[in-house]
């Protein structure tokens, strides 16, 4: 591969549009030529990087548009069993017709379509195997239950990403196998123009690709552009090859042509690049000479160094403006490092805090721990107790063999698919800690430095219990979910260091946001507990008008469908003495009350004790 196209590769790799106003609409374009060659060829595999959200729900439905409609498009879910994705012994069907049924699996139901598999960051090795085992034989092997087959696999993968770091990504083995690697960071289909693809288009490329064939140019940029930047897989250039052929395909060519070959760079191989590659200098030959210089000129003498400032800032100097945006750094504050555990108690539900059982520290639901019972369940996602089994099924022989048709011969027992029972075990619930911080220009002035380091020690015990925390701030006139629920203390950290701070206090819209994501992890199983920090003093409404009275009234209401949906909640008031605007949100909210000077073991202690319980009326600490 020669330095020009190489340059004009790296050309490729940064279109000039990404400097140009129209950079989310050009974006959204990339993403759907992206879309469409993974349409036309599905067996690249897609590794799509995009948190939840209309955009990547447009991609999704862009991607549904342009397949067969005959063709499976199946989602599959985050901790799917083994069983549910290879398939093996339909129970109730076996059992209805007295011999071995198959039940395909997920990968099997999939094929000729379209796997998603949604939180592939959170997949694990096991699953990530047997997509890879899949993907590579076109078949998969069912051994299991005493059954024996193989069945077809022929499918597309998109992997959807949503890790935040490097340590949040799938699993190596099968990121290897997905060729194209998109982020939709910056995309909008809003106001982008018609893509051109539609599902005609893509399927009279399907029927071309087979008479496709690259030639020996192509194949070698690729594989020169693979070296120089540092990819040392031998599939990658492989997938490379194929969306070379695919892009030419969608075009009608019958070889791929260097505007295909571009594509296939950009996709498949510059996401992966370990190493840039050296760019040529065209002022080659005349390093030691510096630029626009003569031979005669004298270098330009360096200019002095700045003279220190002398003047001092003033201190204390309440009646300033705020500005509108400004980072402010973390301080060191008086929490106790045993701050979490203190709080632990508070996390359980109301019944659980007044003393009728610890039942709220547990899982319904859980897979592991000990076994208290059984129920009624599906065998191939949760343990078969045979002996509950056996003797749920054992009163009902008389009756369903009187049941049986003239002339059919009654088996010796009779089961049915409601006679199963399935383990329930006991296990430790989840946990997830929900920071709502006031980053407004009151608290900014006053305590938001000593909040975000208090924010801090409190990750850091959540990273080593493995709690779950999540991030919402709210200034100026709206609330934003800075961190949606994850285990990882960077992500944590970094989100709160790059915390802006000014504006207004629109109070009620950040207990409402973090109301929501509240009663998400509660849905999902996890017990949450809601972290407020704010001074209380709202001068912002629900609908972003100004005006203290309306938004006092909003945020009193916002803090009462806390309490009203049983939330375990703590407010810490960032006033340099405590407010009582932050203590009224508390006893609105029913949350403990702590004010942040005076956050010592003690203070806390009583706090959590003074905590409600049950239908008591809501108390406060001392300040």
């Amino acid at each position: 591969m020669t330095a020009g196209r190489l340059a004009a590769a790296n050309d490729a790799a940064r279109p000039a549009w990404t400097e140009t106003p129209g950079k989310a609409a050009a974006l959204w374009h990339e993403a759907v030529r992206a879309i469409g060659v993974f349409a036309v060829d599905p067996g690249i595999g897609l590794r799509l990087a995009a948190r939840a959200g209309p955009v990547r729900a447009a991609t999704l439905e862009t991607l549904r548009s342009l397949l067969p409609r005959d063709a499976p498009f199946r989602r599959m879910p985050a901790g799917i069993a083994e069983a549910a994705l290879l398939g093996g012994l339909d129970l109730a069907a076996s059992l209805e017709s007295g011999q071995p049924v198959l039940e395909r699996g997920l990968l099997a139901a999939s094929d000729g379509g379209v796997l998603v598999a949604a939180m592939a960051e959170r997949m694990t090795e096991e699953a990530a195997g047997l997509l890879a085992l899949a993907l590579d034989r076109g078949h998969v092997s069912v051994e299991r239950d005493g059954v024996s087959r193989q069945l077809p696999t022929r499918i597309g993968i998109v992997a959807l990403d949503e890790g935040m770091e490097p340590d949040e990504a799938p699993p190596a083995s099968l990121c290897e196998r997905l060729g194209l690697w998109l982020s939709l960071d910056g995309a909008d289909p809003r106001g982008a123009p018609d893509h051109g693809l539609d599902a005609d288009r893509i399927a009279s490329a399907r029927r071309h690709l087979p008479s496709v064939e690259p030639d020996e140019a192509a194949i070698e940029t690729i594989c020169q552009a693979a070296m120089a930047f540092g990819i040392v897989s031998l599939r990658v250039p492989h997938l490379a090859v194929r969306a070379a052929r695919a892009s030419a395909a969608l075009t009608g060519r019958s070889h791929p042509s260097p505007e295909d070959v571009e594509t296939a760079i950009r996709l498949v191989l510059l996401p992966r690049a370990v190493t840039m590659p050296q760019m040529p200098n065209a002022d080659e030959g005349r390093d030691d000479e510096p630029a626009n210089s003569s031979p005669d000129e004298e270098p330009a003498a360096e200019p002095p160094p700045p003279e220190p400032e002398t003047e001092t800032p003033r201190e204390n100097d309440r009646n300033a403006e705020p500005p509108q945006d400004m980072t402010i750094d973390a301080a060191a504050t008086g929490l106790p490092a045993d701050l979490l555990a203190s709080l632990a108690t508070m996390t359980r539900p109301p019944l659980a805090r007044s003393g009728a059982g610890r039942s709220g520290g547990f899982a319904k639901r859980a897979r592991r721990g000990r076994v208290v019972g059984t129920r009624q369940g599906d065998p191939c996602r949760d343990r078969l107790d045979l002996l509950a089994t056996l003797r749920t099924a054992a009163p009902w022989q008389a009756i369903r063999r009187a049941e049986r048709a003239p002339g059919v011969v009654p088996r010796f027992f009779e089961m049915r698919i409601s006679d199963i029972r399935v383990r329930r075990h006991r296990g430790k619930a989840e946990t997830a800690t929900i920071f709502c911080v006031d980053a407004s220009g009151s608290a900014a002035l006053a305590r938001l430095a000593e909040a975000k380091g208090a924010v801090e020690r409190i990750l850091a015990e959540c990273y080593v219990r493995r709690d779950r925390v999540a991030l919402v701030a709210f200034r100026g006139t709206r609330a934003d979910v800075l961190l949606a629920e994850t285990k990882s203390l960077t992500r944590a950290k970094r989100s709160l260091a790059a915390l802006p701070a000014g504006g207004g206090t629109p109070l009620a819209s950040g207990i409402l946001a973090a109301l929501d994501l509240a009663r998400s992890s509660a849905r999902e199983g996890r017990t949450p507990l809601l972290a407020l920090l704010t001074d209380g003093r709202a001068n912002i409404g629900r609908n972003g008008a100004a005006g203290r009275p309306q938004a006092g009234a909003d945020a009193k209401e916002a803090a009462k469908a806390v309490r009203a949906g049983g939330i375990a909640a703590l407010v810490i008031d960032l006033s340099q003495r405590p407010s009582a605007e932050a203590r009224q949100i508390a006893a609105d909210m029913g949350a403990t009350y702590l004010a942040l000077p005076r956050a010592d073991s003690r203070a806390l202690s009583d706090a959590v004790a003074a905590a409600p319980r049950g239908g008591d009326a809501p108390r406060t600490s001392r300040p």
